[in-house]
């Protein structure tokens, strides 16, 4: 070493030891900083982890079955006679058993003693059969052996002595304990329904003829009813009358036929039956029973399966009586053997010849769960009106009483996300009603509707968003001038500000009546405004130099904005005309008449132009920063090269600021996907699957946001609520991890440009 180099040395190392202290500092800067940016995103990645946990939880027990429970198994209490009829009261505690002595016997269903006997008026004489008037009201009509009928109503009083629940049977004749005239012989198989002040009766004689009996039925003010006689009808049935089932509504008469597996549909509301055709079940009748709301019965057959059949119409519009859909036990060699439906829900048990009891749900099309219950053959079945309690009863008299624990039924795979033939309905459908004024609804709880209706608004708003953002963005970014672009750039950006409740108000009440008055001109302007923007561009570089040179580089844009206003207002001008030539005066019958697509006020486009103003600012701002971002030296040195600004920008800036440019349209989907307040008010917020888009919708987010007020906490609608937002979460997050994995490769692609 110099001796000039051990001079300098110590020099260097002195400058050094001098900013060492500062360039520490900075490392610890740096340290922190990755640190806090590192525990920021653990700490998003666990909130949104958290989200998913807390959804998953409440959605995971719609999916979770059946638990039921045995209690006590007791033999029956009260007479050795003929049970021909069981129930159970509300509160799962006491049981009801009427016998063909005519003896009304109250048990406890705990152990079985009984708690209280009382005989019916004219009973003496022995019980045919017994039918329910109305299950929910506890309305029973009791058939004597002379003809005559007895219609009385089991309730229960529940008091509080000593702080302690005590429930008290009671039995009421609200129609006096008088029998009432019906046949003059013994009858079998009656049913009895009360509807709209008419009482009817029916029930088979010894002839196998059918009879039916109508009563008026008034109420004074007073609280009395009175019955009075109108009509007697009598009728031989297309087949031998085993069972008869009378739909509440007092318009269809099942006749079904055991041996032969036949059943007669007649029709009633035309006054004489009208037997409107009959059916083959396809093996021996067990049972057939009404599902709650009486619309659906479900018939037992000696072949191991349980069907399903209501009335449909034909592409006539002729109703006939549809084979819906089959359970099946699930061992094979059991034979069904008693049937027993829910009060409420479309929940019904079967029990077998083995002693099982199996719970099936009818709209769903499942079965919940299996349980061996006796040893011997199931004769009666019963739930108590909460379904949280069921009584089996075997031939040989056992009882055995079971808790049960199924508070979601409805769901499963096929109705939440496939065709469901529900009642009333004449096809199988893609349907979303939660609720209704009646207490015997059908829930349709199908989330395709919604997802079609969220992948609807997303997609009109983004084919009118993206054109306008990205075209927009990239004009600005890298043709207009920066005096003007400081103006356009951040007047865009405050449009992102304005609330989603004001442009969803704006599109309900103003543009939704705009568009449907002038939709010629609408469509007029969706239409020629693209295609005058680049004539206009292409005429503009014809006009002479002396023109084009007295407008500034880069402030060509403002020439655009009378033009544009010209086009819009020629084309809502020349619509009228053109409506009136080619439409006949109205568009609208006319794509309804023959196009046959109909059309509604607030639809999908109304929805794709407001919440395409709502997207537009956000894809717009991103990717005019990922356009301007660009590098200068990769744009000055492809035009020094030769390249003129159009292959620049399309060889050069758009594929180096293409990541951006996708991130900008992926968040813009996001935003579209999950908007609530402008899908909530832009459209009819009808849950339909149809992509047109004069037709409305209506979204996950907006279903949630609608609903979830008024659903009861814990409920099946209430989990479901929350399993549309955990497909909107997951759809959203499979959608962001798709777009990042695309920007990734795309910056990998043109990183080296």
């Amino acid at each position: 070493m110099s001796e000039s180099d051990a001079v300098a040395a110590p020099g260097v190392e002195s400058i050094i030891a001098g900013k060492a202290p500062g360039m520490r500092a900075r490392y610890l800067k740096d340290a922190a900083a990755r640190w806090i940016v590192w525990l920021g995103g653990l700490g998003v990645i666990g909130a949104l982890m958290l989200i998913f946990v807390y959804l998953l939880s409440e959605v995971m027990p719609l999916f979770g079955g059946a638990h039921i429970d045995a209690r006590q198994s007791f033999a029956m209490p009260g007479p050795a006679a003929q049970t021909l009829y069981v129930a159970a009261e509300e509160q799962g505690e006491i049981g009801l058993r009427v016998t063909d002595g005519g003896e009304l016997v109250f048990f406890d269903l705990y152990d079985g003693s009984v708690r209280d006997r009382q005989a019916l008026p004219g009973g003496d004489a022995g019980v045919s059969g017994i039918a329910e008037l109305s299950a929910e009201r506890g309305e029973l009509a009791a058939h004597l052996r002379d003809g005559s009928v007895t219609l009385f109503r089991h309730r229960y009083r529940v008091s509080y002595p000593g702080d302690r629940r005590l429930i008290t049977p009671e039995v009421e004749f609200p129609m006096g304990a008088e029998p009432l005239a019906f046949m003059d012989e013994a009858g079998r198989g009656l049913v009895a329904r009360s509807e709209r002040g008419a009482l009817v009766l029916a029930a088979i004689d010894a002839n196998g003829d059918v009879q039916i009996k109508r009563f008026d039925r008034r109420e004074n003010f007073l609280g009395e009813v009175e019955v009075q006689e109108r009509e007697r009808q009598r009728f031989t049935p297309a087949v031998k009358a085993d069972i008869l089932l009378l739909e509440p509504l007092l318009t269809w008469l099942y006749v079904v036929e055991r041996e032969a597996g036949r059943i007669a549909m007649y029709r009633l509301s035309s006054g004489t039956p009208e037997l409107v055709n009959v059916y083959d079940v396809g093996a021996r009748v067990r049972e057939a029973r009404y599902l709650a709301g009486g619309i659906s019965i479900v018939v037992a057959q000696d072949d191991g399966r349980v069907s399903q059949w209501f009335p449909a119409r034909d592409e006539g519009g002729q109703y006939y009586l549809a084979r819906v859909r089959e359970f099946r036990l699930p061992d094979g060699s059991a034979r069904p053997t008693a049937i027993g439906p829910e009060l409420r829900r479309r929940t019904f048990a079967v029990g077998g010849s083995d002693g099982s009891v199996s719970l099936f749900h009818a709209t769903a099309g499942r079965r919940i769960g299996t349980e061996q219950v006796l040893d011997g053959e199931i004769a009666l079945l019963a739930f108590n009106p909460r379904a949280q309690y069921l009584m089996a009863i075997g031939a040989d008299g056992q009882i055995r009483g079971f808790d049960v624990d199924n508070e979601h039924p409805e769901v499963s795979f096929k109705a939440l996300w496939g065709r469901v033939w529900y009642e009333s309905y004449d096809e199988p459908r893609l349907l979303w009603q939660s609720s209704a004024a009646t207490s015997d609804f059908e829930p349709k709880f199908s989330i395709t509707p919604l997802s079609v209706g969220t992948l609807k608004g997303a997609f009109y708003a983004m084919i009118f968003a993206i054109p306008l953002a990205i075209l927009g963005a990239i004009f600005t970014a890298y043709f207009m001038s920066p005096e003007m672009r400081q103006i356009v750039k951040p007047t865009v950006e405050i449009m992102a500000a304005l609330p989603s409740v004001i442009l969803g108000f704006l599109a309900g009440l103003w543009l939704a009546p705009f568009v449907e008055t002038n939709l010629p001109g609408v469509f007029l302007t969706l239409i020629l405004l693209p295609l005058s923007v680049p004539i206009f561009g292409f005429a503009w570089s014809k006009m002479p130099r002396a023109l084009r040179y007295r407008v500034p580089p880069g402030w060509e844009a403002a020439m655009l904005v009378p033009a544009i206003a010209l086009v819009v207002w020629v084309c809502f001008a020349i619509a009228k005309p053109i409506e009136a030539v080619v439409f006949g005066g109205n568009m609208q019958a006319w794509i309804d008449h023959t196009l046959g697509i109909g059309y509604d006020q607030r639809n999908a486009l109304v929805v794709g132009v407001a919440m395409g103003v709502a997207v537009i600012p956000v894809i717009f701002s991103i990717a005019e920063d990922a356009i301007f971002t660009v590098p200068k030296h990769l744009t000055l040195g492809s035009l020094a090269l030769g390249a003129t600004a159009w292959q620049t920008l399309v060889r050069v800036v758009l594929p180096t600021a293409s990541p951006g440019m996708f991130s900008a349209v992926m968040i813009g989907m996001g935003r579209a996907v999950g908007e609530t307040m402008i899908v909530l008010m832009a459209t009819g917020n009808t849950p339909i699957t149809d992509f047109s888009m004069f037709s409305g919708m209506r979204t996950l987010a907006a279903n949630v946001a609608v609903e979830m007020p008024e659903s009861e906490v814990g409920s099946t609608h209430f989990r479901l609520l929350f399993l549309a937002g955990l497909v909107l979460f997951v759809f959203t997050f499979l959608l962001n991890t798709l777009a990042e994995v695309v920007r990734q490769r795309l910056r990998a692609r043109y990183s080296n440009i």
